[in-house]
């Protein structure tokens, strides 16, 4: 334990040193990760940048697992200063971080965000619950007793209550904290549904977990990158397809899609925000604090980021579909951040 810590000790000193000789050659703080935060570190950056003193930040989306392995690849100029993330980092990604001198990391909670299943607005909109959804989405599903090869074709067969349209969802790759939310809060809460897969939660946690985890990969499920623009754009073009994104997109293009209603709630700003709606999760970005006084304006930008004109209950994001922390969970969140208090996992 001894040698492991002196070791990474080193290593976050020989970082250090390194990005400290090469810090003049970048002006311009670089942010990646996920792109359900993206739209909202966008606006941030572009007001950061108006004011004049900074240069704007570039923001990269990356998708959350994408970022972090970008931020947690070392200290230095050619790595990201900050990264955002549709879900808590890891304790395995901040061993990585470790590992390669990343060893002062701030997490910052900037608000929430629920995951909605939608459509065009040409069809009806779908009432779905959990079960419903794992039943169109696992790659396994139970039946008489056993786990078998997804049967479903159409949402009818999922359902009698359900159209009959195939099933045709397009949806975030396993690099997105999106897709992580999605299987964590719908599909395993979905499969808990199912009697024989809730006996197996207690017996095989890792047989239970792959169960409710794995996506079908028969067509019925179609992976199209991190870019959550092109789901809204080709769910226009198929109005019988379904695509599963966050909040904010569905709430900037209202007058084309709509959210189905899971377990009878539907996906609203309020009901996110009161935690009636059961898809819904914090949103993140983490900062190097090794990079905070080497690349100019990193501790700015969070000011912007956490001001109340940004992340406020009537900030400027809340216009762009953030549902705001509640106040005294800003003010912590705030005061933190500017101290670049350390990040602590429970």
């Amino acid at each position: 334990m001894l040698n492991k810590t002196f070791g990474l000790a080193i290593a976050a000193t020989v970082a250090t040193v390194a990005f400290s000789g090469q810090a003049l050659a970048r002006d311009q703080i670089r942010i990646v990760g996920s792109s359900t935060v993206f739209p909202f570190s966008t606006a941030v950056a572009e007001a950061f940048g108006s004011n004049g003193k900074f240069k704007t930040p570039v923001v990269e989306s990356t998708g959350s697992g994408g970022g972090l392995k970008l931020f947690c690849a070392g200290v230095g100029i050619d790595t990201p200063d900050i990264t955002n993330a549709s879900r808590r980092i890891k304790s395995s990604e901040v061993e990585k971080c470790a590992a390669a001198g990343v060893t002062d990391i701030t997490e910052v909670k900037v608000g929430y965000d629920g995951i909605v299943i939608a459509n065009s607005k040409a069809n009806a909109p779908l009432t779905l619950t959990k079960k419903q959804i794992f039943m169109a989405l696992a790659k396994q599903v139970p039946i008489d007793g056993k786990l078998v090869d997804n049967p479903y074709m159409t949402w009818k067969d999922v359902d009698p209550s359900l159209p009959d349209t195939k099933i045709e969802v397009l949806g975030p790759p396993p690099t997105s904290g999106t897709r992580d939310a999605f299987v964590e809060l719908a599909m395993e809460g979905g499969a808990k549904e199912f009697d024989m897969l809730a006996e197996m939660k207690k017996s095989d946690k890792n047989g239970f977990k792959a169960a409710a985890h794995t996506v079908r990969e028969d067509g019925a499920f179609i992976e199209t990158g991190e870019n959550d623009n092109l789901i809204v754009q080709k769910l226009e073009a198929n109005p019988d397809a379904v695509g599963i994104f966050g909040f904010s997109f569905l709430d900037q293009n209202a007058d084309k899609l709509q959210g189905a209603t899971v377990g009878g709630v539907e996906p609203t700003f309020d009901n996110i925000a009161e935690g009636k709606y059961g898809i819904s999760r914090s949103l993140f970005f983490y900062v190097k604090d090794a990079h905070v006084g080497e690349v100019p304006g990193i501790k700015e930008y969070i000011a912007e980021f956490t001001s109340e004109k940004a992340f406020g209950e009537f900030g400027y994001l809340t216009e762009k579909g953030l549902i705001p922390l509640t106040e005294a969970e800003r003010e912590k969140v705030r005061s933190d951040a500017m101290a670049l208090a350390p990040l602590k996992l429970m």
